[in-house]
Formats: structure tokens, sequence, C-alpha cells
């Protein structure tokens, strides 16, 4: 048999040796696939079994207590927000126990609206939505509805949008207040301008940042945007252009400004991921890929090797340990042409890319990438419309989870014992650990993931000093590099493995 591993495994002595070692094991194994799969999980991760899902997940957010909820199409796969949403608890496990399955009675067909947690109450905000007029679906609404974690109810907000918005972005911002932007009014008309939504205030319009460029009708669909860590709003478009937006400029108007960078030419359907404190790998046409930062004076882009092939309706994760799962999608937009089964990783450190097994189904239009509390990554979805209706899902476990034996098992992992539900920039927290000799700190937003983007997704490596089994880790300064909500800690052994994450809000 033959143990495949990465260029830089295959560059390093001490690769070399334990690849020896692991063809041995293997040998003493019979050669069996199973030994080439064990062998295969350290560098690679594994897919586990099908799961059965109530619905198709074209929106799913992790909530403050852990689980995910879930919504987009009814129990048949069919385009509809109208009926249900789902919670699912991940402590319970993967049986239909594990899911509450509620009903919808809003009113509002939440597809292919906007969601994500709200910083202050933990809250769901969902922005828009979709109408049927004269039968002809794909119309918009300006519904603002909330989702309760502690009661699982969802209920109207009643103070609606300015704006009709289908498919629109949300992002959190530095001073807590939720940006909405993008997104169109009817099947010919998008709608340019921005709002803002403050909690206990309510909405309020960016009347001076009208644009069709930015996020109107050359890039209504979800535009990719991040708080930056200079305070502003930074968007990338499909068509090249970018742009620094400022919410609170001009007494609370606006301010846009278009920045000197410009990129390939994008997609609505390609992902874009914030793996650092203000740098962003963003996928583009043709199989490129660009490295933004957004550190200095003005942003600049650095090129890197492209995934292997354009990604059309994937996904990119950022997970525990700042690399980045690259999931789903395929050549041709939601057809099952170049269809992507195996994942790949993308490490910063080197920029090279680990090829993941492949997963048993297709994740195209409509399909979803989730970071969970435990490490793990879910992938959900896809369909309605599409080559298949996915009423299922699939957990991938990264290759960090796994010994560094080649056995195949998973690693024993550190435990948080203690740590604090809330926190502030600029302080230091202890968090209790069953171990000592903690090697690694990281913190990384809760997701809320739906057609190819993850709003708010960002990753921190945090600085710690360590006294036995406490750590003294130092938070992230600036709101502007790490908005107010909730975020999972994750503590790191000497093995390089981690924790199941401590949610906390931060703010």
């Amino acid at each position: 048999m033959s143990v495949s591993l990465s260029p830089v495994a295959r560059a390093s002595s001490p690769f070399r040796a334990m690849a020896a070692a692991a063809l041995a094991a293997a040998c003493a194994m019979g050669g069996t696939p199973g030994a080439q799969a064990a062998i295969d999980t350290y560098y690679r991760g594994s897919f586990g079994p099908v799961l059965s899902w109530p619905l198709i997940a074209i929106h799913a957010v992790l909530l403050p207590d852990g689980r995910v909820m879930s919504y987009g199409s009814d129990g048949q796969g069919n385009q509809t927000g109208e009926f249900t949403y789902d919670v699912w608890d991940p402590a319970k496990g993967t049986a239909a126990a594990s899911h509450l399955t509620l009903p919808n009675t809003t009113g509002t067909d939440t597809f292919c609206s906007g969601q994500i947690v709200l910083p202050s109450s933990g809250a769901v905000l969902l922005t828009g939505g979709d109408k049927t007029l004269n039968g002809v679906r794909n119309y918009s609404v300006n519904d603002v509805n909330l989702f309760d974690w502690r009661s699982n109810s969802l209920y109207s907000a009643q103070q609606p949008m300015s704006f009709l918005r289908w498919y629109p972005t949300v992002l959190t911002l530095a001073n807590g207040s939720t940006l909405v932007l993008g997104g169109r009014i009817d099947p010919q008309t998008p709608a340019p301008t921005p709002e803002v939504y403050t909690e206990g205030i309510g909405w309020r319009s960016l009347s001076r940042v009208t644009s069709d460029d930015a996020y109107g009708l050359r890039n209504w669909s979800y535009p990719k945007a991040w708080q930056a860590p200079n305070g502003k709003v930074f968007i990338t478009t499909i068509w090249g252009g970018t742009y620094y937006l400022d919410a609170n400029a001009n007494g609370g108007a606006g301010a846009l400004e278009r920045t000197a960078l410009s990129l390939p030419e994008g997609d609505n359907y390609l992902p874009a991921v914030m793996y650092a404190p203000g740098k962003i790998l963003a996928l583009r046409k043709f199989n490129r890929a660009r490295l933004i930062d957004l550190n200095g004076t003005a942003p600049k882009a650095t090129t890197i090797g492209g995934v292997g092939q354009d990604r059309y309706h994937g996904s990119a994760t950022v997970m525990a340990d700042g690399k980045v799962l690259i999931s789903g999608g395929s050549m041709v937009s939601n057809e099952a042409i170049g269809v992507a089964y195996s994942a790949r990783i993308w490490n910063p450190a080197n920029n090279g890319y680990t090829a993941t097994p492949a997963g048993s189904k297709m994740r195209l239009y409509h399909s979803i990438s989730l970071l969970l509390p435990d490490g793990r990554v879910l992938l959900a979805g896809g369909g309605a419309p599409g080559p298949v209706n996915n009423l299922n899902a699939e957990v991938y476990t990264p290759p960090y989870l796994y010994k560094q034996d080649w056995s195949g098992t998973l690693a024993t992992r550190p435990v948080i014992t203690s740590a604090p539900a809330t926190a502030t920039w600029g302080t230091r927290i202890n968090v209790g650990t069953d171990v000592t000799g903690i090697s690694r700190v990281t913190l990384v937003k809760t997701g809320s993931a739906t057609h190819t983007v993850d709003f708010d997704q960002r990753f921190l490596p945090l600085t710690f000093t360590a006294s036995s089994r406490t750590l003294s880790v130092a938070l992230p300064t600036s709101a502007n590099v790490a908005p107010p909500g909730y975020y999972m800690l994750f503590v790191f052994n000497g093995a390089g493995v981690p924790s199941v994450a401590r949610i906390i809000k931060l703010g």
C-alpha cells in the first residue's frame, strides 16, 4: 500500500520518519483500506455518517447555548421558511430526539433572509425574506423577526425595515449595532441603501451611502462585508471594486469610499472568510485566490494558489486552530458537474492546501458549513432547487481531534473547568483547565451561515500566561478587531488538541 502525505509532510524530515512508521504500522495491519483510513485521519480528518435533518438547512446559526437553529424549507424540502424552523442540540446526539422542530407562526417566509445573533440580548435577528405575488415567488418583504433561544420562540419584532430585502447581508458593528446591506426589493430592483438596527432604539437608514456599485445593482446578493480594524466596514464586490463604509459618519447617515484595491472578478457564490484579525481569504473566479490585509493604512492583496477548482456554492469555515475548511461546491453553479465532495484545509502558515476524505453528499446551492463548539464542522443542506434536495447533514472531524499515533482514534482533549460567561476588551480573564501544558488559546466568533457566507465569522489568537492549571488570557483590545457578541474560547494541549469551547459574551 502507499501512504499519501501533503507537500509539507513530504518535504519535512520528521514527517518522513513518521510516514515510515505509519507505513510499517499499516503493513502490520495488512495494508487494508481501514488501515489507510486510520493513517489518513491525522492529516485529513474524517466525515461521519449522513444524518437526517428535519428540513433543508439553508440558514444555520450557532446559538449562545451551543445549539444550532436552522430553517429554509418545509419538511419535504420545498422552498419556503414559512412553516417550520428547527433547533438541534448536539449534546443530545444526532437522533430525532436531538431536534426540536417548531412552527413558524410569524407569517413571514424566512427563505433567503439574513440572520445573526444580536450581541446584547443574544436573540437571533432575522431580516427580510421571500414573498409570493400572483403565484410568482422571490419577491421580498421588509419583515423583521426575532428568535429567543431561551424560550425557543420565533416572533415578530413589530418595527419593519425601511426597505424590502431578499438576500441581505447582516453583520455586527463595533458599537454593537447591526448593519444590513444589499438584497433586492423585487426581481428587478435592488435595495442599494443600507440600514442599521440598534437594540432598544430601532432602525435608521444610511441615506448618504446609497450605491449600486457597492451593494446594489452590481453586487446585491449577500454582499461580502466585514467590520475592519480601522472602525469601518470593508466590502468586496463580485466585479472587483472594494469599499470602506462608515455607518456612523455624517450624523449617522453614513459615508462610503472606494479604495484603491481592485480584485479579480468574483462571484456571489464563491466564499471568503476573515481567518485572522484584519485578514481575509477570498476565492475569486477561475481558481484564483487573494489574501486581503486590512491592517495597514490602505487595504492590500496578495496572490496565492487557488483551491484547485472553482467551488460555486461552497463554504469557507475557519476552524478552532485558525485553518480554513473549504467545502462543497461544484465547477458549474448548482449543477452536478465537477462536484467537490472532498474538502480542502487551507493553512495560513504556508498557504498550502490539504485534501480531506470525500463526503457523501454534494453540498451546492443552499448548503451551509458551521463550526461547532466541540471543534467539529457541521455541513448541511443543499437544494430547493438543485440536483438533489438534501434533508440531511454530515459532521466533519478535523485532524486536530485525532491522536498522532496513526491509530485513527480520537485524542484525549483538555477540558476548560472554569471561565467567565462575559468579558470585555483589553482585560484579562482567568481560565481553568484540567491539565498543565496548554500551548494555545483561540477565540472564534459564533457562526451564522447561508448562501456561501458566514456573517461575522472571524478568528483571533490570544496571548496568555499559565500558572499550573490556571491561564491568564488577554482579550482583544478593540471592538474593531473583535466586535461585541458571542465567541467560542478554545484551549489546546501540548499535542495541539483543542478543548470543547466555552462560549463567552464579549462586550
